[in-house]
């Protein structure tokens, strides 16, 4: 499993990371969860990502992995759901932190992102000085932030951030022409999420639910009219995002070892060719009508 550095952060990231949310769901059993742990780790795949809304995630994280700490990079979100505090206050990031790190069984938190905080709450005093003081305490090694569009662009350029985590796909590419040269510059990793446009492509009409993302992104897809060049939709749209200038690591949410197992083997056939990349690129921009924004 190729590995590559998490930009100036000093941590080192699989080229493919768990995206651990289905790790939480209670219709996973204990087993199930565990098989799949430590079969991610047998893979060679050493980032985990989860969040303090992840249900159980975090917990089964720790009760299974903690004897594997050395062959993990533990990455969670957190600033809200902390019991009898308010949701966004420097309090809030402070247990938070505390109970990330008791949960997950370990003493160092690797990445802790600000999970979608709004643009308003990253400008005011707290928050951010809260997870800083984290770093500073050794409670965690970097600071980051997961969200989309005028708030991400805020923390790459704030200073205060050591890594980011975002939606990249062939339905969401501004960010790769439009921020991440800018996080490059200023040594910020960037952890790629939804690699997949979640699989819009498995729809003949447009899905409706809750995942508002998921709705835009078929619209966006069926306007850009792509190609598949003879792949996989799937291997189309993970090599994509993973071999974006700027990704360090792209993770995937699945609770099936099987599918882990393709994406690693999609993403040892290396970058798409430049050409079809090249297409993509363009669908993008001749598309978007001015408001093709990220998508949380």
């Amino acid at each position: 499993m190729q590995r590559r550095d998490l930009g100036e952060t000093g941590l080192e990231v699989s080229i493919l990371g768990l995206g651990a949310g289905q790790i939480g769901n209670p219709e996973l059993s204990e087993a199930e969860a565990a098989r799949l742990l430590h079969g991610v780790l047998d893979l060679g795949i050493n980032l985990v990502d989860t969040a303090r809304g992840y249900g159980l995630s975090e917990e089964r994280i720790g009760r299974h992995l903690s004897a594997r700490r050395q062959d993990v990079v533990l990455s969670t979100k957190i600033g809200y759901g902390v019991p009898g505090v308010p949701d966004w206050t420097p309090e809030c990031i402070r247990l938070g932190i505390d109970l990330a790190l008791e949960t997950l069984r370990t003493d160092r938190l690797d990445v802790v992102h600000l999970h979608s905080c709004p643009l308003d709450v990253l400008r005011e005093a707290g928050v951010v000085e809260a997870l800083g003081q984290a770093v500073e305490a050794g409670k965690v090694r970097v600071a980051a932030y997961s969200g989309e569009n005028e708030a991400l662009e805020w923390a790459v350029n704030s200073g205060e951030f050591g890594s980011i985590e975002c939606s990249v796909n062939f339905c969401d590419q501004r960010v790769i022409r439009d921020l991440f040269p800018q996080a490059a510059g200023r040594g910020i990793g960037v952890i790629a999420k939804r690699p997949l446009a979640n699989a819009v492509w498995r729809h003949s009409e447009c899905p409706r639910g809750d995942d508002r993302a998921e709705e835009e992104y078929w619209w966006r897809w069926r306007t850009m009219g792509l190609d598949p060049r003879g792949l996989a939709f799937s291997e189309l749209g993970l090599r994509f995002a993973a071999f974006a200038p700027g990704v360090a690591s792209t993770i995937v949410g699945t609770r099936n070892i099987q599918h882990l197992m393709d994406n690693v083997r999609a993403l040892e056939s290396g970058p798409l060719p430049d050409e079809v990349r090249a297409e993509i690129e363009r669908s993008f921009i001749e598309n978007d009508p001015g408001w093709w924004v990220g998508q949380i």
